[in-house]
């Protein structure tokens, strides 16, 4: 079964929040307005999520969409990964490397090798999807390539950015106008990211 995009992740976890408050699923058109996207964009995430078999869905019908696999009853194993502190997605913040818990993964996702998570907190990954509150699953390695985007340390500081190697420099580059690209010669690469959970109130 293939997996998720971070957009698709995004609207079945929301369609599951939403079915737990409301004790019913929401319209095409609500899933919509909580994007803020189009009806046939909205349209287009739910039919790939029933695609992959993650929801069953009748478009012929109001509130049709019936949640058929999520992180406890997927095939296949459910992997638990610790939570390592915060990462700041605006202005690098030092990282305490205290144990905050554990998520679950479904291991479909995320595939074998070593993972840790970490909160984010900040905003400036999120014209990449990635929003202050969100839980970033990590894996674990030292190496990246363009376009990447990463966990590294600078000055024993944390940020999660996109990676690019220029001549003589790294240019870690924020997903949000607002943030300049952070440039050094000196970085410690922790991990890329590998998957990305959000919760909803």
């Amino acid at each position: 079964m293939k997996g998720l995009t971070i957009r698709q992740n995004e609207v079945l976890e929301f369609i599951k929040a939403y079915i737990v408050s409301h004790k019913y699923p929401p319209t095409i058109r609500e899933v919509a307005e909580n994007f803020k996207i189009s009806v046939k964009g909205s349209y287009d995430h739910i039919k790939a999520l029933e695609k992959k078999k993650y929801i069953k869905c009748n478009v012929n019908r109001s509130r049709a969409i019936e949640v058929i696999l999520d992180d406890e009853n997927s095939n296949g194993k459910v992997v638990q990964v610790p939570v390592l502190g915060n990462v700041a997605a605006g202005k690098p913040l030092f990282a305490e490397e205290n144990f905050d818990g554990v998520v679950k993964v479904p291991e479909q996702e995320i595939g074998k090798g070593k993972h840790f998570a970490l909160n984010i907190k900040g905003d400036s990954m999120q014209d990449a999807g990635i929003m202050n509150g969100d839980v970033a699953v990590i894996n674990y390695q030292n190496y990246a390539d363009n376009g990447d985007i990463i966990v590294a340390v600078i000055d024993e500081a944390v940020t999660l950015k996109r990676f690019f190697k220029e001549k003589n420099r790294v240019m870690l580059k924020a997903e949000n106008k607002a943030y300049p690209p952070i440039y050094s010669q000196n970085i410690r690469i922790l991990g890329k990211l590998s998957y990305l959970i959000r919760k909803y109130d």
